[in-house]
């Protein structure tokens, strides 16, 4: 239901124009080459972009390639091994606009964090503070309004209504789960 990781999530949570789509790793090789770690579900976006915003510094693609579970690039501000070595650790952003496009019914994991969630009548139960992967689906984890934890299966059986401009969540718990504490 959800896309991206949840990685990116927790940055984006401050930035709500901004996704998270990677992060520098090592370099490679001799030539300015850094490991990037593809933070997004939708890596193949890496061979047609020119530039991106690495840290708070916007940075042009001299060249991109893939090895093994890394996206290899070279910026053309970082030109030698020991000067691109600084990008360590810095995360690559995207404007939201440029965001991949998603299914219906499909939500950012950076939407769905901070929600509101309600049960059917209204109730507020807490706001959802992480999303979880579980393979089979999703999971939101919340911290309840008594400051407990509500795990909810983001599953259409559960959850009814996603408004992300309302910053709002309506789920139609089982009583199994929503009554353990």
């Amino acid at each position: 239901m959800t896309k991206l990781s949840p990685f990116a999530a927790k940055k984006n949570k401050r930035d709500k124009n901004r996704v998270t789509i990677g992060k520098v790793g090592a370099p490679h090789g001799i030539h300015g080459e850094m490991r990037i770690i593809p933070l997004t579900d939708f890596v193949e976006r890496f061979e047609t972009m020119k530039e991106v915003m690495v840290g708070s510094e916007m940075l042009h693609i001299e060249s991109c390639k893939y090895h093994k579970q890394y996206v290899l690039m070279k910026f053309q501000e970082y030109p030698v091994r020991e000067a691109a070595m600084s990008l360590t650790g810095k995360l690559l952003t995207v404007d939201r606009s440029e965001a991949a496009p998603l299914q219906e019914g499909e939500y950012y994991t950076f939407d769905i964090i901070g929600l509101t969630v309600y049960d059917m009548d209204g109730k507020e139960l807490g706001k959802v503070e992480n999303v979880l992967r579980t393979g089979s689906n999703d999971v939101y984890q919340t911290r309840r309004t008594d400051g407990g934890e509500l795990l909810i299966p983001a599953l259409k059986a559960v959850v009814k209504e996603i408004d992300v401009l309302g910053g709002r969540m309506v789920v139609d718990m089982p009583e199994e789960i929503s009554d353990a504490h």
